[in-house]
């Protein structure tokens, strides 16, 4: 039975761009694993103690209203006995499912684990989700933030 989204992620979803959510429910259709929507639009207060805490990198986050008055990010988590959990091995399905259906709906992504290129770049599958992030590393030496859930709009 394939999954669906849940009311605490529909309202998540409040004040996303409607490209991204599209992208989430074809997702959590055909993705082999459950996820919720952790995260869409966020306030600028958030963001800065998300920055304060380490938990983001910047104030210009596409969480926030752009100028189009919707947010551009989503955070996808996987939800597996009725918690979230921030685990590789769960992300990656969940990566295969958003590539998948960015994919079919030519909606164009960047991935919280490779920022410097869009998702329909790398080939798709889960080989090539794996190694593109493992080339990722490579490009960019040292401490950086994979973040696994999130998605956001090239």
């Amino acid at each position: 039975m394939p999954y669906s989204l849940g009311q605490r992620s529909l309202a998540q979803l409040v004040g996303v761009h409607p490209l991204l959510v599209s992208v989430a429910h074809r997702a959590i259709a055909i993705s082999k694993q459950d996820f919720t929507v952790q995260e869409g639009l966020r306030s600028i207060e958030t963001q800065r103690l998300y920055v304060k805490r380490g938990a983001s990198k910047t104030l210009a986050s596409k969480h926030l209203k752009q100028a189009d008055g919707y947010g551009h990010a989503m955070d996808l988590v996987p939800w597996l006995n009725g918690q979230p959990r921030w685990e590789w091995p769960l992300i990656w399905e969940i990566a295969q499912a958003v590539d998948v259906a960015a994919t079919e709906l030519g909606v164009k992504l960047i991935w919280g684990a490779v920022w410097d290129r869009r998702m329909d770049q790398y080939g798709g599958g889960a080989a090539a989700l794996k190694a593109e992030v493992e080339a990722y590393k490579l490009r960019h030496p040292g401490p950086d933030f994979l973040d696994g859930p999130h998605y956001q709009l090239a």
